[in-house]
Formats: C-alpha cells, structure tokens, sequence
C-alpha cells in the first residue's frame, strides 16, 4: 500500500491520478474534506480508502508498517497569509515529525513536500545548503524548520527519506486553493470575469521558477523508483520566469484580452519573494534526467484543461 497525505489536494491527487497511470490503486488517502467541494480532485481517481488526516494521526498504529510500500506526505497549510503560527507548527511541523518517527520506527520510505520558501528572498542563493535559508513568513518557517528536524535525524533512517523543495507550481486541481492557487488560475478567472488581466507594478521585475504540476510528479516517481536515494532536494526547473511572461502567454489564448496594472499590496511587502530560481544540481546528481515541461506549453496545456473542465482531470 502507498499511503499520499494532501490526497485530495492538488500535488497530492495528480500523484495518484499518475499511480493509477502506473496500474497502481493500492493507495490510503489521507486528507480532510471540511472543505466539500475538494471531492472534485477524487471524482477521476482510483483507491484504497480514505481517511480524515487527524483520524489518520490518532489511528497510525493500526496500520500494518510491513504492508506500507512509502507515503508520500504532501498534506500541509500552504496559506502564506496565516499568521497564526501556533496553527501553523500543529499542522506543518508537529504532525510531519509524528509521521517522521512512524517511518523511522518501522523502516518506511518517506518522501514529503518542503517549499522553496525556506530561502526567503534568495539573497544567499537557492541551494539545499542552511546557508542558504531564511524564511520570510510562519509558513515558510514551518516547512524550514522540519527540514532542520529531519537533518538532525536522518543519521537513525535505514530506509529512504526525501525531502522536496517545491517551487512555483501549477497545473489542473487547484481550485480549492483560493487565493494560494498559481497565477495562472488567477489570471484565467479575472480573463472569465473581465477580460482583463491585473498584474501587480513591477510584474515584469517579479521572476519565479514556475514548475508544471506534472513534472513535480515525475519527480516525486523519480525517487519512488530510485528508494536508495534519501536528502533534501530542490523541485524547480532552475529557470525564472516573470509574472508578465505568463500575462502575455495568456493573453494569446483569449481572444479580446487586455492588461492593466494595480498597486502592489502592503500587506505583501517585505514578505514576498520576488526571485526565486532553483539550483538543480543536486536533483540532477540523484539521476533525475527528464527535462522540464517549458513555461509556453505548461500554460498552454493548462489553459486548455481550465477551459474545458474548468480546470480538473475527468
């Protein structure tokens, strides 16, 4: 059995649509539904069982160990407006370090999401070094600071342990995401609504590593494929993009599309990473060789799905 935690979310259930693509169906979904309309992301998908994500933490040690292949944690707040940092630590650091000790107490491969965030506005660079990493909100610290956790115990691990720094990705099922689902999807509602794209000032100054959610899932395979490999690595294309970019590749797939700008927001200052760009080196030493989807036809392939299906796999 492979266990996904964030099942339903949006990395999460593109995983298991690819495991299902593999013959794989084998799986526990860990999540919570509080938020109904998330079924959506499972309506395509073939499991096991489902289980709310704080049963599935008060119930862990019903679950034969011998019989769990990996899990894949991809669960988390990934709201990086939630100021509320005792909220925060619960549910990113506190409940990944429960399941971090169940992997090390019987032996079984973990592979989680970190964030790209951990390294703030990538002053010192954006490699898997500390030197490197100084988070800029609460999220990002939860996410740095399991990171620092793990690399204190991975010396007790027998069996594979990974951890992915993802970047900017986007791709089909994120809807759920609200205000934390990727530009792209922000600005195909504002083309819905208004036929007007709004870009923040200095858009075409603001340059991330946008990575198509399909890639972040050959990654995660990658390793699954590879369970010899353990340690923290970077998941990006390690090329930036800008904001603006995406505007006018957009811009090309509706027809009477304009573009305006608006102030930057306060309540982003001093928290925003305006450059991020990934150092694969390391990826590319664990043996991952497939090249990354380009931003052009990511957006494009994505667009279509929105556009169709209003943006989930049927």
């Amino acid at each position: 059995m492979i266990i996904v935690t964030g099942g339903a979310g949006f990395i999460g259930s593109n995983l298991v649509r690819e495991l299902n693509a593999r013959g794989i169906d084998d799986i526990l979904i860990v999540d919570s539904l509080k938020r109904g309309e998330k079924h959506l992301n499972l309506n395509s998908l073939e499991f096991r069982d489902f289980v709310d994500h704080n049963e599935f933490i008060r119930r862990i040690g019903e679950y034969a160990p011998n019989k769990i292949e990996a899990i894949f944690h991809e669960g988390a707040c990934t709201d990086t407006m939630e100021y509320d940092g005792q909220f925060m630590m619960k549910v990113n650091y506190e409940y990944s370090k429960s399941l971090l000790h169940y992997a090390l107490r019987h032996n079984i491969r973990l592979i989680y999401a970190s964030s790209a965030s951990v390294y703030g506005n990538g002053d010192d660079g954006f490699v898997e070094e500390r030197r490197c990493e100084y988070p800029l909100n609460v999220y990002a610290y939860s996410k740095f600071q399991f990171d620092q956790y793990l690399r204190r115990v991975m010396k007790e691990a027998e069996a594979q342990i990974v951890g992915l720094r993802y970047f900017n990705v986007y791709g089909p099922q994120e809807n759920h995401k609200g205000r934390m689902a990727s530009v792209i999807f922000q600005f195909h509602n504002q083309l819905m609504e208004t036929s007007e794209i709004k870009l923040f000032e200095g858009s075409g100054d603001f340059r991330r590593d946008f990575i198509y959610v399909g890639d972040v899932v050959k990654v995660n395979l990658h390793f699954l494929d590879n369970p010899d490999v353990s340690g923290i690595y970077n998941c990006g294309t390690g090329n930036a993009e800008s904001f603006l970019k995406i505007a006018e590749i957009m811009q090309d797939c509706y027809d009477g599309s304009a573009m305006s700008y608006v102030p930057f927001p306060e309540t982003l200052k001093g928290k925003y990473q305006a450059f991020t760009e990934a150092d694969t080196t390391n990826l590319r030493a664990s043996g991952f060789k497939d090249e990354f989807t380009s931003l052009n036809d990511g957006v494009r392939a994505y667009v279509n799905v929105l556009k169709e299906t209003g943006g989930y796999w049927r």
